[in-house]
């Protein structure tokens, strides 16, 4: 999941909200700076912030358009006057691919149900995660692919381990 929120300080009150869904949390990326776009400025601010997480537990991807939905009634929790002051974007890591949850309708994204849709972010091809035409382009920096490529590789111990 990607958390993106103007103050840190929501970020345990957020996590903590978020593990009696998924479990416990295996993996925090360092604070990044969210500046790559202006579109959550009206509602939660310009000095954003983002930090990536996993959880120890997977996913079935059949579920993603149910854990985003859960994901938005837990932003809503912490809007005021109806503007949020966190993001939480889920997705999931495959062995082909990165694919996030979102309202956002576009010609690359299939409808999952309940208005909620998959975007196609990043492949898997030749050892390491591409970027597509469409890759946000805070997905596209150097920094992020690597560190979704080691979520991966984990990602694969996790499922080597299970079939074992």
């Amino acid at each position: 999941m990607s958390l993106i929120m103007g103050s840190e300080a929501l970020f345990e009150e957020v996590t903590a909200d978020l593990r009696p869904l998924y479990g416990e949390i295996d993996f925090e990326s360092p604070w990044m700076t969210f500046d790559f776009t202006d579109y959550y400025a009206r509602e939660m601010g310009r000095k954003l912030k983002r930090r990536m997480i996993t959880f120890q537990r997977l996913i079935q991807p059949d579920t993603l358009s149910m854990v985003k939905g859960e994901t938005n009634r837990i932003e809503q929790t912490y809007a005021d006057r109806g503007k949020r002051k966190v993001n939480i974007d889920p997705g999931y890591v495959s062995t082909h691919h990165l694919i996030l949850a979102t309202t956002k309708p576009y010609t690359h994204r299939p409808y999952l149900r309940d208005g909620i849709y998959a975007d196609l972010t990043l492949i898997y091809q030749k050892g390491g995660f591409r970027t597509l035409e469409w890759t946000y382009p805070d997905y596209r920096r150097p920094e992020m692919v690597k560190m979704l490529d080691q979520i991966r590789r984990t990602y694969l111990g996790q499922i080597k381990g299970r079939d074992a």
